[in-house]
């Protein structure tokens, strides 16, 4: 007998969570979250969950409310007797602390991974990582995929000649060997220093951008700080256009108003984040077909191999 699914979101991924379980061919799941006057809040399933496949959608960015709500709800579907719990992680968040970089630091991110397996999830479906080796925190199966599936076949689409793919920062130098692969372009690398988180104190380009359309790619943008300084530094230096693809779109504090004021022609990222207000340099591609088909894959025990691909 097929085991039923479930699909549950978390409040902060709602309209995600929507568009994957259309794509999914599946309503959604009844969650109704209760709350205290202190901020203390208990989700509860209003329907049966035994036996079931269960999908608990939520991306962990910063509030840690979200992460909370994700934990309360894994907690809520073992304790009501699910059959298979997975956490869809759109974001994976504190995933920029996967090492100690000085010491007395914790490794924030290993200590997700545990909240989330000691909490019940039985499986974790996320999106390019902050750090590959973060899927080795884990106990438990992850399908880490890949946002390039969405991307490139819009990069193509917009028929640009002269193509150079570049990373902002060295640490992303493989992602961006792997876009120019597909797309056969060269490729250009920043090398910057900082200050401290998110201020830059310096940046060199290594490559030629002279006569060339920029793509900047990098798996999450926060300040824009980076993003816009290389895109100025590339047009400085001869490149015909910058453009920049960041799968989650975090946009803290000032980052759309230094992207307004900087020459980067476009900024184009996934809903794996919503974006706090709509921007006309900022071209959002939904990444819910491709949580849809492999949450579909996974439930049938298909392959998804191809996903991991980038």
């Amino acid at each position: 007998m097929e085991t039923p699914t479930k699909i549950f979101s978390c409040t902060q991924s709602t309209e995600l969570s929507n568009l994957i379980a259309e794509k999914f061919g599946s309503e959604m799941g009844k969650v109704n979250f209760s709350r205290y006057s202190d901020g203390e809040f208990q989700p509860s399933f209003e329907e049966s969950v035994r036996g079931t496949r269960v999908f608990i959608i939520g991306s962990t960015h910063p509030t840690s409310e979200n992460l909370m709500e994700m934990l309360l709800m894994l907690d809520a579907a073992k304790r009501a007797s699910a059959r298979h719990i997975t956490a869809v992680l759109p974001y994976f968040g504190w995933a920029r602390q996967d090492r100690k970089d000085k010491p007395r630091v914790p490794i924030g991110a290993k200590l997700i991974a545990k909240l989330l397996e000691t909490a019940g999830a039985t499986r974790i479906i996320t999106m390019d990582l902050h750090a590959d080796q973060i899927q080795g925190f884990f106990e438990k199966p992850v399908d880490h995929l890949f946002a390039s599936s969405i991307f490139i076949p819009y990069i193509k689409s917009s028929g640009l000649d002269n193509l150079t793919i570049a990373s902002p920062d060295m640490g992303g130098s493989k992602r961006a060997y792997a876009y120019s692969k597909f797309l056969g372009s060269d490729v250009v690398i920043c090398y910057k220093q900082r200050e401290k988180a998110n201020v830059i104190s310096h940046m060199e380009l290594i490559g030629d951008v002279k006569g060339k359309n920029v793509i900047l790619v990098d798996d999450m943008v926060d300040t824009a700080g980076t993003l816009t300084k290389a895109a100025d530094l590339m047009m400085e230096r001869g490149a015909i256009s910058v453009r920049a693809i960041c799968t989650h779109a975090l946009l803290s504090g000032n980052a759309y108003e230094k992207i307004e004021s900087s020459k980067l022609e476009e900024l184009i990222v996934t809903d794996s984040i919503p974006p706090r207000i709509s921007h006309p340099k900022v071209k959002v591609l939904s990444c819910a077909p491709l949580f849809a088909e492999v949450m579909r894959n996974v439930h049938y025990n298909q392959s998804i191999s191809s996903k991991f691909i980038m």
